[in-house]
């Protein structure tokens, strides 16, 4: 997210229990630095609303709204024991979030539970927030949907119903579609999202871990897929580079240009599993008659 002359990312938790929401900051989309104070790790949401266990926070996305910035994410419930999704609220981007929410703000608990919400403001400045059913949690064994369902003016409320826009239901997409990311572009609407295996498994020689989108009507559907999917996707390749499992793609504007974010595996130079990290990658989206392309992935020149 801009903010002032600076970037702002955010991620899901840092490993033992250093930050429930991490960020880093960037002025220039290529150099990046964690946030920190006094030497630790800065927590955008130090305290989780009663309803949430620590440890299990994810997928963080923050919203700016007239009154400031609301952070949804996802958190295990404590009622529950599935993953669900709560929002927050602070007058600084860089938090603290609260929330004295009692329960979830989203939470399909006959269907897995729910994860990886991401809130989309329209032209006429409707809120809408999309998420994904954790249908393939081992407990349930369901397919997965990308649901969307209004969102309130202030970011911290659903309305109405929700209503499912995509289901798993080709072979590259496997047993789940995850990570929504709604877009508006000059010819109409397109729902980006991640599907299959997310990790980077011993005996995989890259991940399956790839991202596709669909062409929609409006924020509220219909969308059908594109048939050209998966378009972001592993490979090794000699002149390209590697890239292993990129996915969970957030789109934002820069000067009227449009980036694309996304993570991916850390590889060795012989584009192999190097640790279980996943890294940031942030590359140009343009659009050619209503087509996504993904640029070349921002780096440092030769002189820096």
């Amino acid at each position: 997210m801009r903010h002032g002359d600076e970037f702002l990312a955010y991620a899901t938790n840092a490993q033992g229990d250093r930050a429930n929401v991490q960020m880093a900051r960037s002025t220039n989309l290529v150099d990046w630095t964690l946030v920190e104070e006094g030497g630790k790790l800065h927590d955008a949401m130090p305290v989780l609303p009663p309803w949430a266990r620590g440890g299990f926070t994810w997928a963080p996305e923050v919203l700016r709204t007239k009154d400031g910035f609301v952070l949804h994410f996802t958190a295990k419930d404590r009622s529950s024991d599935l993953q669900c999704i709560g929002s927050a609220f602070s007058a600084s981007p860089f938090g603290p979030f609260t929330s004295r929410d009692e329960k979830p703000l989203v939470c399909q608990t006959e269907i897995g539970g729910t994860i990886d919400s991401h809130a989309f403001r329209d032209e006429d400045g409707a809120n809408y927030l999309y998420f994904k059913n954790d249908g393939n949690n081992p407990k349930f064994g369901k397919k997965t949907d990308i649901f969307v369902q209004r969102l309130s003016s202030d970011g911290m409320r659903v309305e109405g119903e929700a209503v499912s826009l995509l289901r798993n239901d080709t072979e590259w997409e496997a047993h789940v579609i995850e990570a929504p990311t709604m877009v508006r572009h000059a010819n109409g609407y397109a729902l980006f999202y991640s599907a299959n295996h997310f990790g980077w498994e011993k005996h995989q020689r890259l991940s399956p871990y790839a991202i596709g989108y669909a062409v929609c009507k409006g924020p509220m559907g219909p969308c059908t897929d594109s048939p050209s999917n998966p378009i972001l996707y592993s490979y090794n390749d000699r002149k390209a580079g590697c890239l292993s499992g990129p996915g969970h793609q957030s789109v934002f504007d820069v000067g009227g240009k449009q980036f694309i974010a996304f993570h991916g595996w850390a590889a060795t130079k012989g584009c192999r599993r190097f640790d279980n990290r996943r890294y940031l990658y942030i590359a140009p989206l343009l659009w050619k008659d209503g087509v996504p392309q993904i640029g070349v992935s921002l780096r440092r020149t030769p002189a820096q």
